[in-house]
């Protein structure tokens, strides 16, 4: 038992997992990149086939017998088109340099040191390689280190662990497609309730199970009345998802501090979009990389922050 606890503790000592971190922050990239292809090419299909439903077509259109057989041929034609694309999955093909093909060789796909060593160029055809990867890689191997000097060589450092993997992707996929995608927020979800009901982590299960409904509704709540108000969508249900997992992971507790936080900066980043970078009002500006920072802070600096706002606590 002596051996397996030492074992277990070099395992998820600060070191171990930046290795780990870094490993799977290269695996991020590729969820980044394809998820919301795969999405997106799930739901042309969807859409595809749904024009060629002529059942359904009169029934929400009305459609007249002269429109029928053009949108079918539309949907058919969406059909072959998504039917000539390369496979793509999140394990295969194997990554690739998007300038010119070159398939990455396993020596060129190590972690931050890869980046390092070709200099951030393409060894094939000497294209720039985007920073954002070795990042990513950088900033998964950071949090994990953290999320193991915090917690120790326990099971709560596992839970956030993937936590923070989950978070990381959402935020990136999100600022890239404005998408918070349910196969990266309802996991967190799960985690964070799962996690709590076998005593994992520092939360009891009510507090979980309260944090993921307040999470939701607040944010819902809000986006709700700006609907009402506005007559424009402000929010998203991927936001609301995202802060119902943060909050089953945290607690009710933190919510404050995670929606305080994500506000704050979101606006901030927001303002200075419009004035100094020309941003139009009418384009959305992803909220989930917020969100995620708060929810970071708020993991690492929870009791602190509660006592800012409410300081009797």
């Amino acid at each position: 038992m002596a051996d397996l606890a030492v074992s277990v503790g070099l395992l998820l000592s600060p070191p171990a997992m930046a290795i780990l971190g870094l490993l799977i922050g290269s695996f991020l990239n590729v969820v980044i990149h394809r998820l919301p292809q795969l999405l997106e090419r799930g739901w042309l299909a969807d859409a595809a086939s749904y024009l060629q439903d002529e059942v359904a077509m009169r029934r929400v259109l009305g459609a007249a017998p002269l429109q029928l057989p053009v949108l079918a041929r539309t949907g058919a034609a969406l059909a072959d088109d998504l039917a000539r694309l390369p496979q793509l999955g999140l394990a295969m093909p194997r990554s690739r340099c998007p300038s010119c093909g070159h398939g990455l060789a396993w020596h060129e796909n190590i972690p931050l040191l890869s980046w390092l060593r070709l200099r951030g160029k393409c060894s094939s055809c000497g294209a720039p390689i985007s920073l954002r990867y070795p990042l990513v890689e950088a900033l998964t191997g950071a949090l994990f280190a953290a999320v193991a000097w915090r917690f120790g060589a326990g099971a709560a450092t596992v839970v956030y662990a993937i936590a923070m993997a989950l978070l990381v992707a959402a935020a990136f996929v999100d600022l890239d497609t404005t998408l918070l995608p349910d196969q990266l927020t309802l996991p967190l979800i799960g985690l964070g309730l799962l996690a709590a009901w076998l005593g994992w982590i520092p939360v009891s299960l009510a507090d979980a199970a309260l944090g993921a409904l307040f999470g939701y509704l607040s944010l819902w709540s809000i986006a709700t009345l700006y609907k009402l108000l506005r007559g424009a969508e402000g929010m998203a249900e991927g936001d609301f998802k995202l802060l119902a997992g943060m909050g089953a992971l945290l607690g009710w507790q933190a919510l404050t501090s995670v929606v305080l936080l994500s506000s704050a900066v979101g606006a901030a980043v927001g303002i200075y979009l419009i004035v100094a970078r020309g941003h139009r009002r009418e384009v959305p500006i992803p909220f989930g990389p917020y969100l995620a920072g708060g929810g970071v802070a708020a993991l690492f600096f929870g009791a602190q922050l509660s006592r800012l706002w409410l300081p009797g606590q």
